[in-house]
């Protein structure tokens, strides 16, 4: 299977041309919409979701991955492997995390281009032709290369709000396996106890907890938790321990 994650939205026609190429180059491959809306343009937030997001498929998906701000620039592309499954996508931060964890990551420099390339669109005519070559057995034209360290510290787990799903929950880029269930967390100014989940708390009371995903999410039971909070991505937290 073949599995798209971008920045793309459902709003314009991105998405459906990736389709496009990959019902022409493999058809037969189930296409599988994981995420489109990574926050515009947040390489990190993307790099700390996707590990979290991947974990559900198994060893063989390919991943078309473009959050790509930098699309055109003299940045690389690569396809790397880990855990089984390949990902194809720039060389900008965003396999980051995903590699650290791994055991063992493969690193290729995608050395094979179309005829025609879009110096804006890399995610169709690059990235989705180069899974879809995949897909198929083949082995597009790349040759070993490290990923480029991003700019900055980027922590294990990264102890912010990186999304903000449709009902207000306050998805962060931390796994809740490494905090203990006992602490309390300080987020916009107010402290949260850890609830196995948000119905197992009063109607309009906020909690932390781990959510379908494995990382820590803030939540109140029939509630919007980011605008009842005052949270917005980016936003710091803190584990009293």
């Amino acid at each position: 299977m073949i599995v798209l994650f971008t920045d793309f939205s459902l709003h314009d026609p991105y998405v459906g041309q990736l389709h496009v190429v990959l019902a022409q180059q493999a058809p037969g491959v189930p296409v599988i919409d994981l995420f489109h809306a990574v926050p515009n343009y947040d390489i990190r937030a993307a790099a700390y979701l996707l590990p979290a997001y991947a974990a559900l498929f198994p060893p063989g998906a390919i991943f078309v991955c473009a959050v790509d701000p930098g699309v055109g620039s003299a940045r690389r592309a690569v396809r790397v492997r880990a855990h089984g499954r390949w990902y194809a996508g720039p060389d900008n931060g965003l396999f980051h995390i995903l590699a650290r964890r791994a055991d063992a990551a493969d690193c290729q420099e995608i050395r094979w281009r179309p005829a025609q390339l879009s110096a804006s669109f890399h995610g169709r005519d690059l990235f989705a032709p180069v899974a879809a070559m995949l897909a198929r057995g083949q082995n597009p034209q790349s040759e070993p290369t490290a990923l480029t360290p991003p700019p900055g510290e980027w922590p294990e787990d990264l102890m912010e709000v990186v999304y903000i799903d449709h009902y207000g929950n306050a998805v962060t880029g931390a796994r809740a396996a490494r905090v203990d269930r006992g602490c309390r967390i300080c987020v916009g100014g107010q402290l949260l106890a850890h609830a196995h989940t948000f119905s197992a708390i009063p109607a309009g009371q906020a909690c932390w907890y781990e959510n379908a995903n494995g990382l820590v999410e803030f939540a109140i039971n029939r509630g919007a938790a980011a605008q009842m909070l005052g949270l917005r991505l980016g936003d710091g937290f803190e584990v009293e321990r």
